[in-house]
């Protein structure tokens, strides 16, 4: 039992410092100066006292063009989210409770397209965006978005539909309750965990990708952060800000963690309760 004990510690260790290392490498290089980090210092911290403190975290918090990428990703981010949320709960309801020819079909349909890859879309969405005038706009990301995030947030609700027991809504039907009352009022809170990991899922997608964000804009006005964070090359485009791009790196994931902090349990019970029957 101790040596398990030991060989499982010991794996959670590695496991740990292999992911964790990357971040601390790059908290360490926001910390530092340009200078420290053109002479090629190998440690984390500048070995002269020559570190940047915080003067590089507010060179990119006073940088407009850093701050509209803030202000874009989060409006995106949150309308492409509500939008398939609300879709994937009606679609994932409707696909747990009726019968109808196809159903298999179209949760496999759905679970294809969440997977199809999506530099491969670039090309033809680059064209039909600008004939149809959205392209460099929030619409032409918002519609991208949930394209992949929509099949993948059915997916997932459904499964947690058909947990739900069916006897639940026929007595609020019973009691006096509409089909749509009975819906908003006992079903939607019983699937409460499901949708908030469906909501968490399409929001971290939305958040993270640079493909769309780098290929269907051209300006500053829809540019999300990820994609922002490339043109930041400072003045001289042969030696890029290394420091400049580690803080705003930092900046850019602080939501993301923020947020699993402060919802870790219904994030682990939304893609736990799914999985298990009863």
């Amino acid at each position: 039992m101790l040596k398990n004990r030991i060989g499982t510690a010991i794996g959670v260790v590695l496991v740990l410092v292999w992911c964790l290392l990357p971040v601390a490498w790059v908290i360490s290089l926001s910390f530092k100066s340009q200078e420290s980090i053109t002479v090629g210092n190998p440690g984390f911290l500048p070995a002269d006292g020559t570190g940047a403190g915080w003067s590089n975290y507010q060179a990119v918090l006073e940088n407009e063009q850093f701050r509209r990428a803030i202000f874009n990703s989060l409006g995106i981010c949150l309308i492409a989210t509500a939008l398939s949320v609300i879709l994937a709960t009606l679609a994932a309801y409707a696909i747990a409770r009726l019968e109808f020819k196809g159903k298999k079909f179209v949760l496999t349909t759905a679970l294809v397209i969440a997977m199809f890859p999506v530099v491969s879309l670039v090309g033809p969405l680059f064209d039909m965006w600008r004939a149809f005038g959205i392209y460099d706009t929030w619409p032409g990301l918002i519609i991208p978005y949930m394209s992949f995030t929509l099949p993948l947030a059915i997916w997932t609700l459904s499964a947690f539909f058909r947990e739900i027991p069916w006897e639940m809504e026929q007595a609020a039907q019973v009691d006096g309750a509409t089909s749509w009352q009975a819906f908003r009022k006992v079903i939607v809170p019983l699937a409460a965990p499901g949708v908030f990991t469906a909501a968490i899922l399409t929001f971290f997608f939305a958040w993270n990708d640079f493909v769309f964000g780098i290929s269907l804009t051209s300006t500053e006005d829809s540019r999300p952060i990820p994609a922002a964070l490339s043109f930041f090359v400072g003045a001289d485009p042969f030696l890029r800000p290394a420091s400049l791009l580690a803080a705003g790196a930092v900046v850019a994931t602080v939501p993301i963690v923020i947020i699993v902090l402060i919802f870790q349990r219904k994030i682990v019970a939304g893609l736990t309760s799914g999985a298990v029957k009863g």
